[in-house]
């Protein structure tokens, strides 16, 4: 069941989101050769705690962290550890805070020093691709009609969209109905209305939209060893158009 957000109920979202977005411009100053994930990590969790929050991935279905860190050919859950980032590797950090019962959830991927150009490419399709999909979040519209526009401006640059993980609706809980597919014929799924609430979350590969799930059974890599990227944004639908909660 799809859930329409009250005013009151997008009120409280707010800070939940802007504490996320605030957090992602923190940790890409912080994104350098030589650091290490687990240090990104407790950072993201300091941050968000002194901010009155709490992750909101830390022990979810047993995540055992506060962001999670996919490194090049990793999509997404990825775990932080001892790996430190090496120049010209691209990192994608995902991260979820919850606040006075409501949840916020964004995603960034960073290039880590100078990056070669197809990884800046690669980047900048990925997060055009999420702007793309937004513009189709607009009361009226079905959903599959922002899953069509993330896919077309994926597939035009040459790129793939993963199929296996998708976006999602939130609120008072992290997923929530509708999953949000990158994917898919526009004109289809349900009739979007002022109120939803939704996370949007192109992943994108340079190969092959295949992907697996590696042995510590969260870290998702490409099937080809190509790399990955990933932006996310939590939006409401409104009356105006889409209002980005993720963005500061």
């Amino acid at each position: 069941m799809i859930v329409i957000k009250s005013q009151e109920e997008i009120a409280r979202m707010r800070k939940p989101n802007r504490v996320v977005a605030e957090l992602l411009d923190y940790l890409e100053g912080l994104v350098r050769p030589g650091v290490t994930t687990r240090e990104l990590d407790e950072k993201a969790e300091t941050f968000i705690l002194k901010r009155g929050g709490k992750p909101a991935f830390k022990g979810y279905h047993g995540f055992p962290a506060t962001i999670c860190a996919s490194i090049n050919e990793e999509v997404v859950h990825g775990i932080p550890g001892g790996r430190r980032l090496k120049e010209g590797d691209i990192i994608g950090i995902d991260l979820g805070v919850v606040m006075d019962g409501f949840y916020g959830d964004a995603a960034k991927t960073f290039a880590v020093g100078r990056v070669d150009s197809e990884a800046a490419r690669l980047m900048e399709v990925t997060q055009a691709s999420l702007f793309e999909g937004i513009s189709q979040a607009v009361a009226g519209n079905r959903l599959y009609d922002i899953s069509h526009a993330v896919q077309r401006h994926v597939e035009t640059a040459g790129f793939s969209v993963v199929r296996d993980f998708v976006g999602h609706g939130i609120g008072r809980q992290l997923h929530e109905d509708p999953q949000v597919p990158n994917y898919g014929p526009p004109h289809q799924g349900p009739k979007l209305e002022e109120g939803m609430a939704l996370a949007i979350e192109p992943m994108v590969n340079e190969g092959t939209w295949r992907v697996k799930v590696k042995k510590d059974g969260w870290t998702v890599v490409t099937a080809d060893g190509k790399r990955s990227a990933h932006f996310e944004h939590t939006i409401i639908i409104t009356g105006n158009g889409p209002e980005i909660l993720t963005r500061l």
